[in-house]
């Protein structure tokens, strides 16, 4: 039986031939994921995300919302009202539609009016975080295309919830609206943040020196 090497040296002393034990040799020790590679990842995210979103903005407002009002004699979807609706607007379009046309109203609030606002809000995360440096600058970015998402899917459910009301309340109808309106404004100042953010980056990515530049 082998000897360990503690037995080797308690029989021969300090002359004791202990064998060297060698790690394994560690299996591609580097790494190809340099910060150019993982900023071209990023880049190809935020490229599928805007597709996805305008996509996602395509079908809600001008292809779906826009065929909705062949269910409501020509009355615009409260969505895709910029200026907002009072309550005899909401008292003519409940009037107007259906229980199957609220339904499918809603249907749509819960598939491509929830999808819309998720997907651009993490787009425009994404894009804001990787081109904007700094951090409060960052956060205060950030926090539009987060509010548009907020706004936007609570905006749905009060729409939903007026419309299927048999009388409109008069606060529910302000509330509704406001979303409304707040939703349209966040979403241009989002689309205005995304554009900083590019801008930012862009500049950065000029100012900062080549690889192997030396600077003086």
């Amino acid at each position: 039986m082998a000897k360990t090497p503690a037995q080797r040296i308690k029989k021969h002393g300090a002359n004791a031939a202990v064998p060297q034990h060698q790690l394994p040799p560690v299996i591609n020790p580097t790494t190809d994921r340099t910060p150019q590679k993982a900023q071209s990842n990023s880049n190809l995210i935020v490229i599928a995300g805007v597709v996805a979103s305008l996509f996602l903005f395509w079908y809600l407002h001008l292809l779906t919302l826009n065929q909705l009002t062949q269910l409501s004699n020509g009355l615009a979807m409260p969505d895709s009202m910029l200026g907002g609706f009072d309550q005899g607007f909401v008292g003519q379009l409940h009037a107007a539609m259906d229980d199957a046309a609220r339904g499918q109203l809603s249907y749509v609030h819960k598939t491509a009016g929830t999808l819309f606002p998720l997907i651009f809000g993490f787009t425009w995360l994404l894009l804001i975080g990787t081109n904007v440096a700094r951090k409060s600058l960052r956060w205060a970015l950030w926090a539009l295309p987060l509010l548009f998402a907020a706004v936007r899917l609570w905006g749905n459910t009060v729409i939903d919830a007026v419309l299927s009301a048999g009388t409109a309340d008069a606060g529910l109808v302000a509330l509704a609206s406001g979303l409304t309106v707040a939703g349209w404004i966040l979403l241009a100042l989002s689309l205005v943040a995304g554009g900083v953010a590019v801008f930012l980056g862009r500049k950065g990515a000029a100012g900062s020196p080549a690889p192997g530049h030396v600077q003086p």
